[in-house]
């Protein structure tokens, strides 16, 4: 089947249903570290063809892939030199083309990564802008001119240091130097977004992969594309002189007439599906980025990823969880997304350090990782696994700073010895947050290399976990009581079990139980309630059932069908349930 036929059989299936989007379950793949078919060390697209069997046995039906485009994998792809081909390192166009067919016949939809903040510094408009001052690509990005030798502004990049990079050569009269904006990244200067030229090369580009095949797209950064143009100064706030930018550079006013133009000229045109990475997005505007006319599909939120960063974004100022903020915020950030329109719950991607040891620390275990995975699939939304977490992949430990890949964890690194704390201290605060937790190869055996290259002795482009022996997939697939099995079993549930549309398209309910250690929710469709009951203490918990009933307004309730459970049995009457240590339900309500 061609890709023009594939799309066109995809676009009948999905006008039966304009919000085709809902029933999916998606696996985000970090391509680099997922598995390698050619033994170079590095992850590929015909590594993912071949795993394609494993995630249909899993039941994922869509697939997120991170950036494949060419890139001098500054920022592991997220540094794009050309948008309309794959970078070498991960295959051919020929290779995608293929996985996008083999996945089509499994019933697996592909979305990729859509990167259109910035691009490379080694992207053709780029290197042109540098080269000829005077070209129409010197607008294509954001050139300032600094004063008496200070960059424009005082923002911090993402990545640490000034988010502007001086122009060498070009000084003018009055020995004033030129830079560029880049928020992350030096080598991912920022696309000026004002230049209805540079916006249209953009859309031009995503109607060209929406034309191939794939079902939409992941979009990265995109609340960053609007600045403040008066380029203001911030207040200091760290031993390094810059400020945090976000003030003037994150969800500005006026975004929402780039985004309704792009939306307009691309994604309506095709009934794809949208994703959209906006962090620290006001609840008040999710209307226009995701109602019935919205920006996107879906936004993810992360009001609840960050809590255990107490100060902007600093590793430094990491704290445990306490389960009554994480439980606030879910219910804040369900109750807001269902109130506008859809979201995308998600536990784990490729910024955020591995879950079970996020929450419960280097004691996680089976039983953690069961509850959490329980918690945050079955609410309202399109839910998201990220590779290795259906097996409770953990963090690693690292010894040295130069053991780390990650650019952002070098800088946190640094940052860190900047505000007075110890090598040691900053080490700690590297490993418990780095990015590079989430990206070392996936673990599909216990041999030396986790089974990630075919050549056993293949060494990988980043060191493994070295958790393989206790935590791999051949262990876990044919193990019924196993995590994968676990996962297997919830997605089997919401997909095809008796209650789907109930914990598809049911209403959410927050139940906030007078106990700040459990976390519990109802999901509501018709005549179908399920409770989703989650101990998040060391010692057994009870619960009222009369307490439920209160807040779903009924005079009383009754423990149904036990439908998950990390745990052999439950002790409940007509009175009350008692939940043993991290255990965590879900129960048809009568």
């Amino acid at each position: 089947m061609t890709l023009l036929n594939m799309k066109e059989k995809n676009m009948d299936i999905k006008k039966l249903d304009k919000k085709w989007w809902k029933k999916e379950v998606g696996y985000q793949i970090y391509p680099r570290s997922f598995y390698d078919s050619n033994n170079d060390g590095i992850g590929d697209l015909n590594g993912i063809t071949e795993k394609l069997d494993y995630l249909k046995d899993l039941g994922i039906t869509l697939i997120w892939i991170c950036p494949i485009f060419k890139s001098p994998m500054d920022d592991n792809g997220y540094d794009i030199s050309d948008y309309y081909d794959v970078n070498p390192e991960f295959g051919t166009k020929e290779d995608l083309e293929k996985l996008i067919t083999e996945a089509e016949k499994r019933g697996i939809k592909i979305i990729l990564d859509l990167v259109i903040n910035h691009t490379s510094d080694e992207h053709e408009w780029f290197l042109e802008a540098l080269r000829n001052p005077e070209s129409k690509y010197r607008d294509y990005y954001i050139f300032k001119r600094g004063e008496n030798g200070l960059p424009p502004t005082n923002w911090r990049s993402h990545f640490g240091g000034s988010a502007w990079e001086k122009v060498e050569g070009e000084t003018d009269e009055n020995g004033n130097e030129m830079y560029y904006l880049h928020l992350f990244s030096k080598k991912q200067p920022d696309l000026n977004w004002e230049n209805p030229e540079v916006r249209e090369e953009l859309y031009k580009m995503v109607n060209y992969w929406l034309e191939k095949g794939i079902a939409g797209f992941r979009v990265d950064a995109i609340n960053s594309i609007k600045k403040d143009a008066r380029y203001l100064n911030l207040p200091v706030d760290g031993a390094d002189g810059f400020a945090y930018s976000i003030k003037y550079t994150l969800n500005q006013s006026g975004i929402e007439e780039f985004l309704g133009e792009l939306a307009k000229k691309t994604f309506k045109k095709h009934n794809c599906m949208t994703v959209a990475e906006t962090p620290l997005l006001e609840y008040e505007r999710y209307n226009d980025f995701i109602g019935e006319d919205g920006f996107f599909s879906m936004i993810f939120d992360f009001s609840y990823s960050d809590l255990d960063m107490t100060k902007g974004g600093f590793y430094y100022s990491l704290r445990d969880i306490p389960t009554v903020e994480l439980r606030n915020k879910i219910f804040e950030s369900q109750l807001t997304q269902q109130k506008y329109g859809w979201g995308a719950p998600f536990l784990e991607n490729h910024d955020l350090p591995r879950s079970l040891n996020k929450f419960f620390g280097k004691k996680a275990n089976e039983t953690n990782a069961k509850l959490l995975a329980n918690v945050f699939f079955f609410l309202r939304g399109t839910p998201f696994i990220y590779q290795g977490q259906e097996i409770g992949m953990d963090n690693f430990v690292r010894n040295d700073i130069s053991e780390f890949d990650d650019i952002a964890s070098k800088d946190q690194y640094q940052r860190a010895l900047g505000e007075g704390f110890s090598s040691e201290e900053a080490l700690h605060f590297v490993n418990k947050r780095s990015r590079d937790n989430s990206r070392t190869p996936m673990q599909w055996d216990s041999s030396k290399n986790a089974g990630f290259s075919k050549d056993k002795d293949s060494k990988s482009w980043i060191k493994l976990t070295g958790s393989q022996a206790a935590t791999n997939v051949v262990d876990q697939i044919n193990d019924k009581d196993s995590i994968f099995s676990h996962y297997k079993k919830m997605i089997d549930l919401r997909q095809n079990g008796k209650y789907s549309d109930c914990l598809t398209f049911g209403d959410f309910i927050s139940v906030p139980l007078e106990n700040e250690k459990i976390i519990a929710y109802v999901r509501k469709y018709k005549n179908q309630k399920v409770l989703c009951i989650n101990n998040f203490s060391e010692l057994k918990q009870e619960v009222k059932l009369s307490e439920i009933a209160k807040v779903l307004g009924e005079k009383e309730i009754k423990i149904g069908e036990i439908l998950i459970n990390n745990f052999k049995g439950l002790e409940n009457n007509e009175v009350k349930v008692v939940l043993e240590e991290f255990q965590s339900l879900l129960v048809e309500i009568l």
